[in-house]
């Protein structure tokens, strides 16, 4: 018999409220890593400091994301995801006023650390109730609207940000999420179903420390390399990567883990984590390219890049809407490798854009990227989930977000390495022209990006395929 109500009393349209609420609040977790880019220099004159110091401003934030992560599921499940996810939306919403209300570095820098933590457990959790709650023959649509945020809010952040520094001031980037976290709250508070919090194991202090330890060490490392290539930062990642492996040691062989590790024995979860990383590093280093490309590069102003980086959103909206239909057509197995050698092809076609590159080839390409890295984002963060069990969703998601937050700063670490390499090939005479150096990164993330695709291969033929929702079943919900 056909049911609109799921067993714990959420109505179909209850869920999809619910689900349209998370993805509202991962936009606005997403958007509060990127957004403050353009503001720094202003900020950077207000607080007496360099924009380079404050840089720190962001680092802080996606580190306290990478850091809580894994701990997310544990919380939801100890004290309820309703309490969770309402208590860290108004953390969420204090935090930003609170930033907006800084006039020093140290108070800024500890705020952006409590944003950050509450992003973590608002997120996941989340995400969480998602995972669990809605049926396995609407998971890909939800999943699908999930990956939307993490699309869209890197290529907006930095043009909405410059423009509302421009013409309201800095403090309105972080006075903005007031209304709309306060609006979050009062939603939740009504939307999310009260979930009798669940027996949970003792929480494995070793494992957060030794899995904190090491996120922090790899994330900070990436970032301070992205800057400078040092022994100082090759050190702190290769002690990280240490951590991580004792880390790993330590929940195979733990009675009660933090996360178990058997999601990895899943082999659409597995490609999705492997290859698929891989594959997100590349494409993920393209929001952080593109505007040092045109602004340094060529020479063109923030709006003018700002209005060229919403093409790659213009294609990222375009293709949000065929990926379904593409995927049921042709499979996940079929698409996620052609799309990432198409994907990579677009990365290694910036390589080729100069100041005199006619503007509808300009636009075509960044069209084509912003297309190729929504479904590419897309079909890995489905396929991950396709054939996890219910039980094992809170491990699944607490992998998934922080091997995701590793990849997206690992991306920006591999553009900046690529700038840095292409800049001595260009001192030394080898390549030349117009923002060589940027030029030179695109092929090096062109080429990680095809490296993506050998662990996608080693998926079995119709892999995932039966996650994908069909019009009978659309049809049937």
């Amino acid at each position: 018999m056909l049911q609109n109500k799921q067993a714990d009393g959420l109505t179909a349209f209850r869920l999809r409220l619910v689900t349209f609420l998370v993805t509202g609040s991962l936009f606005m977790e997403v958007l509060d890593g990127t957004i403050i880019a353009t503001a720094l220099p202003e900020m950077a004159t207000s607080f007496g400091l360099s924009a380079v110091e404050l840089n720190v401003g962001i680092s802080a934030y996606l580190l306290a994301l990478g850091v809580l992560i894994p701990v997310s599921g544990w919380f939801a499940d100890r004290f309820g995801p309703r309490l969770i996810f309402t208590s860290a939306i108004a953390l969420f919403t204090l935090s930003s006023a609170l930033c907006g209300l800084s006039t020093d570095l140290p108070t800024f820098i500890a705020l952006r650390i409590l944003q950050g933590a509450s992003g973590a457990m608002m997120v996941p959790v989340g995400r969480l109730l998602i995972l669990r709650y809605t049926p396995q023959d609407k998971l890909m649509g939800a999943m699908s609207s999930l990956v939307w945020p993490a699309l869209a809010a890197p290529v907006i952040g930095p043009p909405l940000g410059g423009f509302i520094t421009t013409h309201a001031g800095w403090h309105w980037i972080f006075f903005l999420n007031v209304p709309l976290g306060l609006i979050a709250f009062v939603a939740a508070l009504f939307l999310v179903p009260r979930i009798q919090p669940e027996a949970r194991q003792p929480f494995d202090w070793r494992g957060f420390v030794l899995c904190g330890t090491a996120t922090f060490a790899v994330l900070s490392g990436l970032e301070r390399l992205a800057a400078a290539v040092t022994a100082v930062n090759l050190v702190l990642i290769g002690g990280g990567l240490l951590m991580g492996w004792l880390a790993l040691r330590h929940l195979r062989r733990a009675s009660a883990p933090m996360l178990t590790l058997a999601p990895f024995r899943i082999a659409t979860f597995r490609a999705a984590m492997v290859g698929g990383s891989i594959s997100r590093m590349a494409i993920g280093s393209a929001p952080f390219l593109l505007p040092l490309l045109f602004q340094v590069g060529f020479g063109y102003s923030p709006f003018h890049s700002g209005l060229l980086l919403l093409v790659v959103f213009a294609g990222n909206f375009a293709m949000k809407s065929v990926t379904t239909p593409v995927l049921r057509r042709f499979g996940y197995r079929p698409v996620l490798i052609a799309n990432s050698l198409l994907a990579a092809a677009c990365l290694a076609a910036c390589a080729t854009l100069t100041p005199d590159t006619p503007l509808v080839v300009l636009l075509l390409v960044l069209f084509i990227n912003g297309v190729t890295r929504s479904m590419q984002f897309t079909a890995l963060g489905t396929i991950a989930f396709a054939d996890v069990e219910k039980q094992q969703m809170a491990d699944a998601n607490g992998l998934f977000n922080t091997l995701s937050q590793i990849a997206m700063a690992a991306g920006i670490t591999l553009g900046a390495i690529g700038v840095r390499l292409g800049g001595v090939l260009a001192g030394q005479g080898t390549l030349t022209g117009d923002g060589i150096a940027y030029r030179a990164a695109f092929l090096l993330t062109a080429g990680v990006g095809v490296l993506g695709v050998f662990d996608l291969l080693r998926l079995p033929r119709g892999a995932g395929d039966h996650f994908i929702e069909k019009p009978t079943d659309a049809a049937a919900g």
